[in-house]
């Protein structure tokens, strides 16, 4: 595994980190990497979303949609 050093972060952020490290029962770089691979994994799932959905969208391109507002009106008509 890596080290990672981050220098001249703000003395504030580094006191909210240590309430949150407290908080969760964890030590300030336990924190932190939590936070940063919380994060990472988050971006992943948006990626990993936006490619299904652009699979989806080249599978159905010649197929005609139906507005969703037509669609509830007529749900709700029933």
């Amino acid at each position: 595994m890596g080290t990672l050093t981050i220098r001249n972060l703000d003395d504030r952020v580094i006191e909210r980190l240590k309430e949150q490290a407290r908080a969760n029962h964890r030590s300030l770089e336990g924190e932190v990497r939590h936070l940063l691979t919380q994060r990472l994994d988050r971006l992943v799932q948006i990626a990993d979303f936006r490619e299904r959905t652009r699979e989806l969208v080249s599978r159905t391109v010649h197929t005609q949609q139906t507005d969703s507002v037509d669609l509830l009106r007529e749900d709700r008509a029933r």
